[in-house]
């Protein structure tokens, strides 16, 4: 039983020694955090607090503590990060925001820092943009690329030139054999003459301007086919798509919030079909499909997380009260009294059988009998003189209350702070009595309840440049005494009042004093006359001062916890077509290729593929011989630096109604400057549709001339276009058909024989 005993007992002993050493290492830490935090110093301070709570995890001061500085240690870090970043270094300051991140996982702040700074460190080792998402839904697209659901192929982007007046489904319809799409047109719609100069366009860009000139839209059906209609409301509606989607907004809470953006989309992209759906979190949007795409990027913009701030509030009141008692409180008074032996005598005769008569005296304090006045002397007389005090008295009282509290709020939302009390306050109200004549009116006492202490009512709005407004009101009060009224005690509260505005940047301290009461009081007490004696004063007075001090001190913190989300989509500028059509548009850049295109699909001008069209190369059943190209003239010689025009003809054909054709020539040498129209296919006065597109990289200039529709063809020779170039440098060079032919009113190939010119430039 001793050997059992023994283990247990040195457990004990152990676990006894060992507690209250647990608890001084605790407290020692604790103490150390506090000088740290006094210091400012939130990352020691921290760590000094973790080691405390981690000894003792149950004691609620440590855990209170280390909860409270883990948000300022976080802080600090995100605030040495942004300094870095500002400074140029990116991995010190990602450094910092983890950091941040680790000694506080719920601050938004240093997750969005962290994503920026590695943004920012992706961008500057590869400065070209990648794409770091999956690839981009069907909207998504649309919103990057201003295309529709249905996407036509891919339209080369050389430039081209168009000048004619012509009808506009002529015009359309070149305009799509250039570009190898087909164009289909409205039963209703009612084509009419325009005129249209266009000079370096692409064939996307010339699509959007003949429609905007005609006052036509166009709509994709296949990937090579578009829909052309008049343009107005009615049309609209019955040939535009109309899509529908629901949107599950993340950050829209309140049903204002969610109306709110359905008003928008209804004022700003003229959207009738939307409906916000608050118990579900969701906003139904039916609409065409660019206003989904446009309705997805403004949902997208105004569906952000609301900024944050977290507020540090330090109250500092400190009260200070001195007085002063000094002197000799003399006496002011002396009292005069009879003494009590003097005494008025009057005889009482009593009879007895015994013993006869006898006689009493009895007297009154105070009081003699007029027959003594002369018998008086001074021994008859007591004068009583009050002590006199000697004071020396000094009291001074310093009494300090302080208050840190913090406050978050989101951004836009008044946030509040109570501490103190709630004090009753009497009203009262007067009813009819029961009745009857000298009864008096009931009175209904009623009480209502004013908050006495600290209140506080914060109102932020964080702006993106790390800065917050705050609409502030502050007060202090406390009951300072009671008065009496209607028989009821009523207290008196004494109120110190704040209200303001301020513009603080993240963590920069804001010190608001002044409020401060200074009372001063003193009374002196003596014999009149002496009391007024510079040395005898001392002797015959005593003085009284009081200083009493109040002063309350306000500092005020803001740190910035969550701030604006925007990236460059959201301020991104869309063009959105005009008042009564809301439409993405593609801006497509003129590039031009590395090589000639090698493919008919690539060259459509020479093989078009409109729904009448066929390949220029295909053999024709009745069509006339011998028809070819040639150069008028023949060989060019010519200065460098001097411009010289070439004529195209065509000799040998019937019934031409229209001429595609492809020139190559060698861009080193010679620069395209002007295509301008010949006289053959208008030699009946008809105007002719002329349509090129240069490629001044690969030495490629394609023409496509046209007569009106709807006319015949017409037959003999004569010029095609006529062509003028710019000598660039010195050498020898050639201009060759490589590609061409034409076709009659049905659109079927005529075919025709090339052509070779040479050139000189000295």
């Amino acid at each position: 039983m001793t050997r059992l005993m023994r283990p247990v007992a040195l457990v004990l002993l152990l676990v006894s020694l060992t507690l209250p050493v647990a608890a001084d290492q605790a407290k020692s830490w604790y103490e150390k955090g506090q000088d740290a935090e006094a210091r400012q110093n939130y990352e020691q301070a921290y760590d000094d607090f973790k080691q405390a709570y981690d000894l003792k995890p149950k004691d609620l001061r440590y855990r209170s503590a280390f909860e409270r500085l883990k948000f300022l240690a976080g802080a600090s870090h995100v605030h040495r990060g942004k300094l870095l970043r500002e400074a140029g270094k990116l991995e010190e300051a990602l450094a910092e925001f983890r950091k941040a991140a680790e000694i506080d996982p719920s601050s938004f702040i240093a997750q969005q820092e962290i994503r920026q700074t590695q943004r920012m460190i992706e961008a500057a080792k590869a400065p070209a943009p990648r794409s770091e998402a999956a690839p981009p839904g069907m909207l998504e697209r649309r919103l990057q690329e201003a295309q529709g659901p249905v996407e036509l192929a891919p339209i080369a982007n050389l430039p081209i030139t168009l000048m004619v007046t012509n009808d506009t489904k002529q015009i359309y319809e070149t305009v799509g054999q250039l570009a190898g799409i087909n164009v289909l047109f409205d039963p209703e719609y009612t084509s009419r003459r325009i005129r249209i100069e266009l000079n370096g366009v692409t064939l996307q860009d010339a699509l959007q301007i003949i429609a905007l000139e005609s006052k036509t839209f166009w709509r994709p059906v296949t990937s090579n086919t578009i829909f052309v209609a008049a343009d107005n409301q009615q049309k609209r509606k019955e040939v535009e798509q109309s899509v529908i989607r629901t949107f599950y907004p993340s950050n829209l809470g309140q049903p204002t919030e969610m109306q709110d953006v359905v008003n928008t989309l209804r004022q700003i992209l003229d959207i009738q079909k939307v409906q916000a759906l608050p118990a579900e979190g969701a906003i139904v949007v039916r609409g065409t499909p660019d206003q989904l795409a446009l309705a997805e990027k403004v949902i997208d913009d105004l569906d952000k997380a609301k900024p944050e701030v977290i507020v540090d509030v330090a109250i500092l009141q400190v009260n200070r009260d001195k007085a002063h008692t000094l002197g000799i409180n003399p006496p002011t008074s002396a009292t005069v009294a009879l003494q009590n032996n003097i005494n008025t005598t009057s005889s009482t005769t009593s009879t007895t059988t015994t013993t006869g008569a006898s006689t009493s005296t009895t007297g009154t304090p105070n009081q003699v009998n007029l027959n003594r006045i002369g018998n008086l002397n001074a021994t008859d007389f007591t004068v009583t003189i009050p002590q006199a005090t000697a004071s020396a008295l000094f009291s001074d009282s310093d009494t300090k209350l302080i208050q840190n509290p913090q406050i978050r709020s989101v951004d836009g939302q008044k946030a509040s702070l109570k501490i103190g009390e709630r004090v009753p306050i009497a009203t009262g109200s007067f009813q009819p009595g029961i009745g009857g004549v000298g009864i008096n009116p009931l009175v209904n006492t009623q009480f209502q309840y004013l908050d006495v202490g600290v209140n506080i009512d914060i109102t932020p709005k964080i702006h993106a440049n790390d800065e917050v407004s705050m609409k502030i009101s502050m007060d202090i009060s406390s009951v300072t005494g009671t008065s009496s009224i209607g028989g009821i005690d009523q207290p008196i509260i004494g109120r110190k009042t704040i209200e303001h505005e301020i513009r603080l940047k993240d963590g920069e301290v804001s010190l608001l004093g002044g409020m401060l009461e200074d009372q001063q009081t003193r009374s002196v007490s003596g014999i009149p006359g002496l009391s007024q004696i510079p040395i005898l004063k001392y002797l015959f007075s005593q003085t009284q001062t009081d200083h009493s001090e109040n002063e309350i001190v306000f500092v005020l913190i803001p740190h910035i916890v969550r701030e604006p989300d925007f990236d460059a989509a959201s301020v991104k500028a869309i063009d959105v077509g005009t008042a009564n059509s809301i439409q993405l548009r593609r801006i497509t850049p003129l590039v031009a290729p590395t090589a000639a295109p090698a493919a008919p699909n690539q060259a459509p001008a020479a093989a078009p593929t409109t729904q009448n069209a066929a390949p220029a190369q295909a053999p024709q059943p009745a069509v006339s011989g011998g028809a070819s190209f040639s150069f008028d003239p023949p060989s060019v010689t010519q200065a460098n630096g001097s411009s010289f025009a070439v004529n195209i003809l065509l000799s040998g054909a019937q019934n031409v109604y229209s001429v595609p054709l492809q020139v190559s020539y060698d861009p080193k040498l010679l620069q395209v400057a002007n295509v301008s129209n010949g006289s053959f296919l208008s030699q009946d006065g008809q105007a002719v549709v002329l349509a090129n597109r240069d490629d001044n990289t690969a030495g490629t200039l394609q023409i496509t001339a046209t007569r009106p529709p709807g006319v015949g063809g017409v037959t003999g020779q004569g010029a095609i276009v006529t062509l003028t170039f710019m000598a660039k440098a010195v050498g020898q060079g050639t201009l060759t058909i490589s590609k061409g032919g034409a076709r009659d009113p049905a659109m079927q190939a005529i075919p025709v024989m090339g052509a070779v010119a040479s050139v000189t430039i000295q």
